[in-house]
């Protein structure tokens, strides 16, 4: 045998064996679905090189679910022609040269798999310029045909375009799901990226119409509001400051208002990536463990900078998981920074935080001076005239002695108990209200401070559980599309129920209409399709879960004035309430006895 056919058989197997190596392009085209396994994956590795390149501002562009067409543009620092023509090959890179690089690597890429795989499975097509005056586009794809490499014209930066996902590879197009999920999926690899980067503006399109603009925030707990929550939540959220050694984290938390049902809006992100750590995101649960009520869980996001020594990231192609060296260090410091935090976050901390004196009083109370709390009240902050301060400085020195809050649930009513007491005070008073929020009362030897927002909430959550939600048909229905079958299927079986929430919905065959509402509902078309949806995460307490948002938006709001008489009214229903908390778990009132007040200002 010649000698060239012995090498060919000992690279290629024997003629009889059952082992082969197979083609390159095959192996490439096998191999790529490592990286790119859907249209969200490209996505995913097309903005983490945006953001490598230091982009100021990133467009995502998809089209047919980001199957048809995943693009996305920034205008970072570009490629030029050299650059250009090997990035699309296999373990092309900029980030690294060597094994050793990885300890020191801060990059989101390092691999040089992303194009590679996305041109064995897709049409690649790149467009970059590093000056704005000399552009270059490259045109790569499955198959044996060389890339095509022409000139062309853009700003500084770059547009990177896949066309037509596994229109190769039918077995796996077919896998997909359909259009509405997999455009779902891409969103969602879009704001795992944004909520990582406040710093950077952020776009997503999809179908030729705009659907996400995040412009660059102040901070990750602005992002995280402006890209999850509807503009009335943001008051909610609170960010929080830890480090350990080697590492630092800042944790976005909201408060037990934003309660969910299930852990899916909970995030762990390391060096900027959205990682998959169970145990992380348990430590962001234990750490409000008691803030939540009737086994509700946080919403939230754990952004761990650490030290790329100390982790490796290269043990998923996708870079979807992190071995950190001491993964137990981290959760401690998650979990106690919220510990501490909960603690500390009562009347006092507000009032602090309200007048800016937050860390004087933290620092009172001897708290870590290593963290930082940033707890953002809901009503606006007055105006600093003496009164106010000389106001302000006597609730500090009454908050010495901290006031009772309202009993947890089963314990006897506030009426009554002041009702055994001594009628030396008389009846009930309404002495006014502070702050736009709190409602006064003086009765007998007590002063009981009221959340009107949160007593009011109660009051129609009680009312809500109690009686059939009426309901008031549309003039003009509310047409809507679902975006995976598990939605139809919901919606479908539980039509009855969502009827006696005052909920009536119908499907005409082409999708799906609501044709009724309760009366007074104040939520946009969008937001309503997506309350009753979220609805499919409440299991058996679906009744319970509507009942809290419908009072929640149908309540006395914060900063709106009541006059006298139906201010003392709602105060007493409120001091009535043998559950004297509102439904996502705060305490409606709190009190502050006679004898408190007199020794504070040192007269007893």
């Amino acid at each position: 045998m010649p000698q060239s056919a012995t090498a060919d058989t000992a690279a290629n197997g024997s003629d009889t064996g059952k082992i082969k190596i197979l083609p390159p392009q095959e192996a490439r085209r096998i191999a790529a679905g490592e990286v790119i396994d859907r249209p969200a994956a490209l996505i995913r590795e097309f903005l983490d090189n945006a953001i490598d390149s230091g982009a100021s501002a990133i467009e995502v562009f998809i089209e047919g679910g980001g199957s048809a067409k995943a693009e996305v543009v920034d205008d970072g620092e570009g490629m030029n022609r050299e650059d250009l023509n090997l990035c699309w090959r296999t373990h092309a890179t900029s980030k690294i040269r060597c094994l050793d690089d990885l300890e020191s690597a801060r990059t989101l890429g390092f691999r040089g798999e992303a194009l590679a795989a996305a041109a064995a499975v897709a049409k690649l097509e790149i467009v970059s310029s590093t000056d704005g005056r000399e552009a270059w586009l490259l045109e790569a794809g499955p198959g044996d045909s060389p890339p095509l490499l022409s000139r062309n014209r853009r700003t500084r930066g770059s547009t990177v375009r896949a066309l037509g996902l596994f229109d190769t590879i039918p077995a796996r197009k077919r896998f997909l799901k359909r259009e509405g999920s997999e455009a779902a999926l891409c969103r969602q690899a879009f704001i795992d990226k944004a909520l990582a980067y406040p710093n950077i503006t952020f776009k997503f399109s999809q179908d030729g119409k705009a659907k996400d603009f995040l412009p660059c925030a102040a901070s990750k707990k602005e992002r995280f509001g402006a890209a999850l929550l509807r503009p009335g939540e943001y008051g909610f959220l609170h960010e929080i400051h830890t480090q350990g050694e080697g590492f630092t984290v800042d944790i976005v938390i909201g408060g037990p208002e934003l309660a969910r049902s299930d852990k899916r809006m909970l995030f762990i992100f390391a060096n900027g990536r959205r990682v998959q750590d169970y145990a992380l995101a348990q430590a962001l649960v234990y750490g409000t463990q008691g803030w939540f009520p009737n086994g509700t869980a946080p919403i939230g996001a754990a952004f761990i900078d650490i030290d790329p020594a100390l982790a490796d990231f290269n043990i998923h192609p996708a870079k979807r998981e992190v071995r950190f060296k001491d993964s137990g260090a981290i959760h401690h410091a998650i979990s106690a920074a919220l510990r501490d935090f909960c603690r500390h976050f009562s009347v006092k901390a507000v009032m602090g935080e309200q007048r800016g004196l937050s860390q004087d009083l933290f620092a009172h109370q001897g708290v870590d001076a290593n963290r930082r709390f940033d707890a953002v009240t809901r009503f606006n902050q007055p105006e600093r005239g003496a009164s106010v301060v000389g106001a302000s400085l006597a609730m500090e020195a009454l908050l010495e002695h901290p006031p009772d809050f309202a009993p947890l649930p089963g314990h006897t009513p506030a009426t009554e108990m002041v009702a055994e007491e001594s009628p030396a005070y008389g009846e009930p008073r309404y002495a006014g209200s502070i702050f736009g929020l709190f409602l006064l009362v003086e009765w007998r030897d007590r002063i009981f401070i009221i959340d009107q927002h949160a007593a009011h909430e109660r009051i129609l959550y009680n009312r809500f559980i109690s009686e059939t939600i009426p309901t008031q048909e549309l003039l003009v229905p509310i047409p809507f599309t679902t975006e995976s079958d598990d939605d139809d299927r919901f919606l479908e079986a539980r039509r009855d129920q969502l009827a006696n929430l005052g909920l009536v919905i119908q499907n005409d065959g082409s999708g799906w209409r609501i044709d009724a509402l309760p009366p007074d509902w104040r939520m946009g078309d969008d937001e309503t399709v997506r309350e009753i949806l979220e609805l499919r995460n409440a299991g058996e307490n679906m009744a319970a879960r509507w009942a809290a948002t419908l009072c929640c938006h149908t309540a006395i709001r914060d900063g709106d004035y009541l006059d006298e008489k139906s201010a003392l009214a709602l105060a007493l229903e409120a001091l009535e309430l043998p559950e004297p908390r509102c439904p996502h778990g705060r305490p409606i009132w709190t009190e502050i006895s006679r004898e408190a007040l007199l020794k504070a200002v040192k007269r007893l």
